[in-house]
């Protein structure tokens, strides 16, 4: 029998990990931890691989011997997006980092999610997003639409108040909404 390898495109089966360079390794670590509920799985004084879920790791975290500053805006990784449940799960997360003393650096409504942008010691930044439609054809609607190409970054919002007009029951739908 002979294998016949094709030669189409093969998308990923899913997304395994991503690893980061850190100027200090450990309160990276203890930021992912606290963040996303990540536990170390290996670690030594040189990379931890850690993760939040039955994936053998979902991060590695490397020190890195560079000790200089990195321009803001230079070419990197800008962020990692996690999806989360509900507009319940972005409040709930939003209001326990706070607790901590963990805020976060961007919130923004981007149309088609609700976002809060979290920044680790680094400066890399870890996305919190909600979709704020109900299928993926609304998803993909606002993306094609007139009002996304208007503005498609978004319009940043107060957490703060936010969270007070979901603890005061207003419509999440109402909450997530664009601004006209």
């Amino acid at each position: 029998m002979t294998r016949t390898v094709k030669t189409d495109l093969i998308k990923p089966a899913h997304f395994a990990h991503f690893v980061l360079r850190c100027s200090n390794k450990e309160a990276s670590a203890a930021f992912y931890a606290e963040v996303l509920g990540m536990e170390a799985v290996h670690e030594n004084p040189m990379i931890s691989f850690m993760t939040y879920d039955d994936e053998h790791h979902r991060i590695a975290l490397v020190q890195t011997p560079y000790e200089g500053e990195v321009p803001k805006g230079a070419p990197g990784l800008d962020h990692v997006a996690y999806t989360l449940e509900s507009f319940d799960d972005l409040m709930s997360t939003y209001k326990r980092l706070k607790a901590k003393g963990i805020v976060p650096v961007w919130p923004i409504n981007h149309g088609l999610t609700t976002s809060m942008y979290y920044a680790d010691p680094d400066g890399n930044r870890v996305e919190f997003q909600v979709e704020n439609f109900d299928t993926i054809e609304a998803l993909q609607g606002n993306m094609r639409s007139e009002a996304f190409a208007a503005n498609p970054i978004g319009v940043e919002y107060d957490p703060d108040e936010m969270l007070a007009r979901y603890e005061a029951d207003e419509d999440v739908a109402t909450l997530t909404a664009m601004p006209a």
